[in-house]
Parts: structure tokens; C-alpha cells; sequence
């Protein structure tokens, strides 16, 4: 397959998935419907919601458009080589979390081999299948796993700081990007809008929090009136009929309260001054400043471990969790990493 045949699949791909989560009938729709509903069952936190919402993500930017605009900038690309095997360790913190190295592989013209997360197994594979079935070619590129890893050339693996130093120690032989936990933080400047501020809601909301997208930390000007945040995020309180989450926001409450500290209790958020950027479920943690300057200063410092800043001067509001094809995580490109000849170590 050449790159503008890889790019009409996934464009098709896109059509297939945008049409399918706009209709109700039709085998896609019925198939997609019992896949979706079924990964409750699995893994409690991706609610039918929550993986439309995702797919949904996935479809919008799976456009030739897009695909040909992210393609544009690696014109190797375009050349005849020979496939590496690529081994890929998806996380499961999030519904199709694994989706784009899953295709950066593919449209690089590599081979994936996919060690799926047993809390998120089943929709990478349904997704797979459909490309499949629209370009058959890539039955021959695809491979997944529950097992360990085995002949693969190079590796991206994902997961937490703890396992992270496992992956450093077995693949340090191979070429690889190993990503760590990181946080994504919001900047508020005091001159937001009511809409905005419900968007934020968005960024801290959706997938109860657990993205490295999701915004768990938040700095605010010294002086804020934290009720502007409770009166727009009312639209988000459903999220503690959901029993894990209620169950997080109990227990990080009863801790609050037995040890004395301090919060903000909105009845479905706690919010927290601290100065740590990973919040439990449940937890917003704030932290003054006194300048924009001040601000930026301490973000700069913490650079390794924010994945993605949110505000008036960065992404907008709400569109944390819609990242587009050519938004790396963790700031590492991944066809670039993919398409070098002479491939080291990424740590």
C-alpha cells in the first residue's frame, strides 16, 4: 500500500464511524451499539457515554483533509520501506486511549503489533476489524496480544511511572518511547466567561478525570470566587450517581475531614489547595498566584509532567480530550520516531 491508499482507508474509516454514531440501524450501528454498551460490564468507568464520546473524537478528526495535512509534513512517507514491527503497549485509562499509535504505525507503513490493556481489549480490535474490512491489505499489518511482547524492532509503550521503569529496563535494548503519568492544568485569569467555565467542566468531567488529558489541577488569580466555578459546573453533578465515583469522592472526603484539611465541596467535587498536579478521582486541586508571569514560570518548571495546558493563551477551553491527529503526547512525535532511519533509544 502507498500513503494516499492508507489515507483513503481511514478517511473511510472516519465516514464509516461518523455515519454509524449518527444512525441507529444498519449491522455497523448494531454492532458498535453492543460493543459500546458491553464495555460497562468490563471496566464500570466506561460508561456507553463516555466510548460514544470517544469514538465520536476518533470519527471528527479521521477526515482526508486532516490525514493529508498531517502526512504533509513527513514526505518519507511517500518512499517505499521496508516495514518495521512495531510493538505497542496501550494503556486503559480511557476508552480507545491506544487509537493514535495504533495509527501512526499504520499510516508510517509499519507493522503493529498491539499488546491491548485488559480494561480497554475490545474496541481497538472492533475498530481494527472495520479498517479490515475496508482495506484488506492491513489484515497482514496487524497483530494483537494479551501476552508479553515478542518480535518486535521497535516499541511504544504507555503506561504508569511505576511500570514505566519496567518498560526502560526490558526494552532498553530497542528503540522506544516510554511515556510516564503526566497531568494537564488549566490557567484561569479571572475575565472568563460563564461559557468558558462550563467548558472547563468538560476538561475535568469527561472520563471522570482519568485522561492525562483531563485537567486535574487548576491556578487561580489570589482572591477568585470559586462559587463561579460551582454555578456553571451544575450540568456535570450526574457524574456522582456513578457508584466508583461516588465511592472515590466519599473516601477522599472522609480523609479531608478526619485530617482537618481544608476543601471545597461543590456535593460531586472536592476542591483542594495543593501544590501536586495528579488529583485523586473526585479532586480538583487549585493553587493561587500573584501574575500571569509567576504563573508561567512555575508551569515552565513542571514541563515533563503537564501534558497539555488549558486557558485563554493555550488550548481552549473544553477541547482538552479532542486532540488533533498531529498533537503529540507527551511532546514526542510519533512519525517522526516511526520514519527515522537510524533508529535510538527515546527515553
Amino acid at each position: 500500500m502507498n500513503l494516499e491508499e492508507r489515507i483513503e482507508s481511514f478517511a473511510a474509516l472516519g465516514e464509516i464511524l461518523r455515519t454509524t454514531m449518527d444512525s441507529e440501524s444498519g449491522s455497523n450501528a448494531k454492532s458498535l451499539n453492543t460493543i459500546t454498551d458491553n464495555q460497562y460490564k468490563l471496566n464500570p468507568w466506561f460508561t456507553p457515554e463516555n466510548v460514544r464520546t470517544s469514538v465520536i473524537s476518533i470519527a471528527e478528526e479521521l477526515t482526508a483533509e486532516n490525514l493529508i495535512k498531517w502526512t504533509n509534513d513527513y514526505p518519507e512517507l511517500k518512499e517505499n520501506r521496508n516495514p518495521l514491527k512495531a510493538g505497542v503497549i496501550m494503556a486503559g485509562n480511557i476508552p480507545l486511549v491506544g487509537f493514535h499509535d495504533f495509527i501512526s504505525v499504520l499510516i508510517s507503513g509499519n507493522n503493529l503489533i498491539g499488546k491491548t490493556s485488559s480494561k480497554d481489549s475490545e474496541l481497538i480490535v472492533y475498530i481494527s476489524d472495520l479498517l479490515c474490512s475496508i482495506n484488506s491489505n492491513f489484515r497482514d499489518k496487524i497483530e494483537f496480544t494479551t501476552d508479553k511482547l515478542t518480535n518486535f524492532d521497535i516499541v511504544i509503550a504507555t503506561g504508569s511511572n511505576n511500570s514505566s521503569r519496567y518498560f526502560e529496563y526490558y526494552f532498553s535494548k530497542y528503540p522506544n518511547i516510554i511515556r510516564k503519568n503526566r497531568n494537564s492544568i488549566a490557567i484561569i485569569d479571572g475575565n472568563e466567561t460563564d461559557k468558558e467555565l462550563e467548558k472547563l467542566g468538560t476538561d475535568i468531567f469527561l472520563y471522570f478525570g482519568l485522561g492525562c488529558r483531563n485537567v486535574s489541577k487548576i491556578y487561580v488569580p489570589k482572591g477568585y470566587d470559586f462559587s463561579l466555578f460551582m454555578r456553571n459546573w451544575e450540568s456535570y453533578a450526574g457524574v456522582i450517581k456513578h457508584t466508583k465515583y461516588a465511592n472515590n469522592y466519599d473516601f477522599n472526603k472522609a480523609v479531608y475531614i478526619v485530617n482537618k484539611e481544608n476543601f471545597f465541596d461543590t456535593g460531586y467535587l472536592l476542591l483542594k489547595e495543593d501544590s501536586r498536579l495528579s488529583s485523586p478521582v473526585s479532586v480538583l486541586h487549585y493553587e493561587y498566584y500573584d501574575s500571569q508571569t509567576a504563573v508561567k514560570q512555575q508551569t515552565e518548571l513542571l514541563e515533563e509532567n503537564i501534558q497539555s495546558i488549558i486557558g485563554r493563551h493555550n488550548i481552549p477551553f473544553g477541547k482538552a480530550q479532542s486532540p488533533h491527529l498531529w498533537d503529540y503526547a507527551d511532546g514526542i512525535d510519533t512519525l517522526e520516531f516511526l520514519l527515522k532511519k537510524n533508529l535510538a533509544g527515546i527515553l
